[in-house]
Formats: structure tokens, C-alpha cells, sequence
């Protein structure tokens, strides 16, 4: 029995590793509004105290999850999931601000958030350097709230590999009236282990299993990727899964990116990828349930300007129809050989098919 399967558009595709521009932090162009201004201090102040554990919750932030793929010099890209109960946000701007603490106290800072001015100094002060912020990795942007009781938000991070704790901050924009409530807000903390992708040996990054990929229809621009992490991974926007749970009548669209495989004399790589799905019976022992044809990613059917020596990567991938999988649990095994090397490793994606 074969499987109803496509090749994705971007399926043995190239794309330039994460560039330090596409990358860095960007602040917004536009001048802060008052309100914004305003409200800074209580933002700094509560993710302050959320590291000794006051961790208020007022929207029912959660966090989905994160994703791991090489970014340039050395540091990791890590674009991650958070849901929050829009319905209970009132605010028609809402600050959201990440920190990424290093367990190890490192960092590798790139920005430091604006604080607020201080009482006027001598001029002779104003030339003085500003200091390096303690965190690996900081942002702040104002978002438009979504709608719905499960609204999702993304953004990045980028890193050295280690161990990290994301605390992730969501608060409503202050009125300014007098005696007005206070903005309601919300505040997780999250334990994040980042791979080392940098390594000599075949490995590859997350294994995303999405719930939509489209084609983007032009460029984005550095803002635009902020906002929209996985849309910064090539020619397509994926929209990760955040539960693996597909009906009959789903795709299951599988998108990685394979590392450090060897290449030829061209520059050019030989793997070939295996997906091999197993049946998760409850109560009972997994069983082999199907197959897709291998695919082969090497000089034949890569394109001819393809070349790792210039920073291209693999980036592959797998839609498959669930229309003859029976509901239940399943577990996807991919497996990626690196023909040249001889070395192979393997990759697990466990994902659960209902009923239409």
C-alpha cells in the first residue's frame, strides 16, 4: 500500500544559512509613543520580579513551543510558540517582551532595551558607553492583539548552545487616565536546552511538523521577520503545529534542514532521506505501518548552482495525505543518510490522526 504523498515545493530546496542581518534585534524606526514611554519602567519592573517567581497571569499564557536551526557565527536561531486568552485582553496595544537568561550566567548580548532618561547631566556624560545588558538575549515589540481564546504569537531568539531560561512577558498599554486600573499582565518562565548545530557531525535542525506552509509572495523585510519567524527559513511561511494532532482530511507537511553533511568535488552533498511511519496501538507494542519513496538530495537532483562552500543548506521535507491512516498515535521515523560519510542518524516525530 502506498501512501498518498507530495514533494513540497521546497523539498530538496537551498537556502543561505541565517545571516547576523536577518538575525540581529531590530528596533523599531518610529519613536516610541508616550504611552509606551510610560509604561517601560513597570514592564522592566515586573519581568524583574517575575525572576524571584511573581509570575502574574492575567491571559493565560502558555508556552507552545521552540524550534532549533543554525543562525551565522556560531549562534543558534530559536523561533518559538506562545498561546494567550485574547478574549481577555482589553487593550488595544499590547506590549510583549522576551529574556533569555543563561543558566550558566554567559551571555552574548545584542541589545539593550531603552530605560527611561535620566535627570540631566553634564554633556561630558552623554559620550560615555552604555552598558552591555546582562541577559543572552532581550526584545520588546507592541503587538495588536489577536482573537480567539487560544491566540498564538512567535518570535525569535538567537544564541550560543546552552541552557536558558525565556521569560516571556505580555501587558496590556497603560491609559494615562488618573486612577485608572492597573494594565493587566502576564508572564511565563520557560527552561530551554539549545542543540550545538555547529558541530563537525551529520545532525539536522527541529523536525517541524506544520499545520500550513505557503509560499511567501516577496521578501520580507527585517521587522516583518521579527514578527514572523518561520517565515525567515526560505521561500515558504510555516505555521508549526502546536499539538500533532491532523484529521483524515489533513497533509502532514514535514519541514528540517540538514547539517555538516560531507560534500564531492563539486561541493555538492549525497543523502538520501527515509520517512518510515510506525502505528502506536495503545496498550500494545508499535508496528510498522507504511513508507514514502527515499528521496535523494545530492548533484543529480539538487539544482546546479547549489554549493555548501557558499553557505547553501538543505532544507527538505515531506507532505504526506492521512487518508488511509486509521485514527490513533503514530510515530514518524526520519531517517538521513549521509552517503559520502557513510554516517546516518535518525530523527522521531510522534503525532496523533482523528476521525474527520
Amino acid at each position: 500500500m502506498g501512501l498518498n504523498r507530495r514533494g513540497l515545493a521546497w523539498s530538496a530546496s537551498f537556502v543561505l544559512i541565517l545571516s547576523a542581518a536577518l538575525l540581529a534585534q531590530k528596533k523599531d524606526d518610529k519613536k516610541q509613543s508616550d504611552a509606551q514611554k510610560r509604561d517601560l519602567p513597570d514592564i522592566v519592573k515586573i519581568m524583574d520580579a517575575a525572576a524571584t517567581g511573581q509570575l502574574p497571569n492575567d491571559f493565560g499564557l502558555t508556552w507552545a513551543r521552540a524550534d532549533f536551526l543554525k543562525a551565522a557565527n556560531n549562534l543558534e536561531y530559536v523561533p518559538f510558540t506562545v498561546t494567550y486568552d485574547a478574549t481577555k485582553v482589553t487593550s488595544p496595544s499590547v506590549a510583549f517582551y522576551w529574556r533569555v537568561v543563561a543558566q550558566n550566567g554567559g551571555a552574548s548580548a545584542t541589545l539593550t532595551l531603552p530605560t527611561p532618561a535620566p535627570a540631566k547631566k553634564d554633556d561630558k556624560d552623554k559620550d560615555k558607553p552604555k552598558p552591555a545588558s546582562k541577559y543572552a538575549y532581550e526584545n520588546l515589540t507592541y503587538v495588536t492583539p489577536a482573537s480567539g481564546a487560544q491566540a498564538r504569537l512567535s518570535r525569535p531568539f538567537t544564541v550560543p548552545a546552552g541552557t536558558y531560561d525565556v521569560f516571556v512577558l505580555m501587558r496590556e498599554q497603560s491609559s494615562g487616565a488618573k486612577n485608572a486600573p492597573a494594565p493587566k499582565a502576564a508572564v511565563i518562565k520557560q527552561t530551554v536546552t539549545v542543540p550545538d548545530l555547529w558541530t563537525q557531525d551529520l545532525t539536522t535542525s527541529s523536525i517541524i511538523a506544520a499545520s500550513h506552509i505557503e509560499p511567501l509572495s516577496a521578501p520580507l523585510s527585517p521587522n516583518e521577520q521579527l514578527e514572523r519567524p518561520y517565515a525567515a527559513l526560505g521561500s515558504m511561511e510555516i505555521t508549526p503545529s502546536l499539538d500533532n494532532k491532523f484529521t483524515t482530511k489533513d497533509e502532514l507537511s514535514i519541514f528540517f534542514l540538514i547539517y555538516n553533511a560531507k560534500t564531492d568535488a563539486m561541493n555538492k552533498p549525497d543523502v538520501t532521506v527515509e520517512y518510515n511511519f510506525y502505528q502506536k496501538p495503545a496498550g500494545a507494542a508499535e508496528k510498522f505501518f507504511n513508507k514514502t519513496a527515499a528521496q535523494s538530495l545530492n548533484a543529480s537532483s539538487l539544482p546546479k548552482e547549489f554549493d555548501m562552500s557558499l553557505g547553501h543548506q538543505l532544507s527538505t521535507g515531506q507532505g504526506v495525505q492521512l487518508t488511509s491512516f486509521p485514527a490513533g498515535d503514530y510515530r514518524l521515523e526520519v531517517k538521513v543518510t549521509d552517503k559520502i560519510s557513510g554516517k546516518s542518524i535518525t530523527r522521531d516525530v510522534n503525532f496523533t490522526v482523528t476521525a474527520s
